[in-house]
């Protein structure tokens, strides 16, 4: 893990709150939840890494 995310209670609480609506929405499965996570994170780094990977100059 590169990065260590510290939270207060009231954000902990509120993290928590959309945690709990996200495995909602995949009927009370938590892995269903988290498979999904996991795949949403990973188009979004793909964005980030497109966005910050330097471009070559055209010709």
């Amino acid at each position: 893990m590169d990065h260590i995310v510290t939270l207060d209670s009231r954000q902990e609480t509120a993290l928590q709150t959309i945690a709990d609506k996200f495995i909602a929405q995949h009927k009370g499965d938590p892995v269903k939840a988290l498979k999904e996570m996991i795949v949403l994170n990973g188009h979004l780094q793909d964005r980030i890494d497109a966005l910050t990977t330097p471009r070559r100059a055209a010709r």
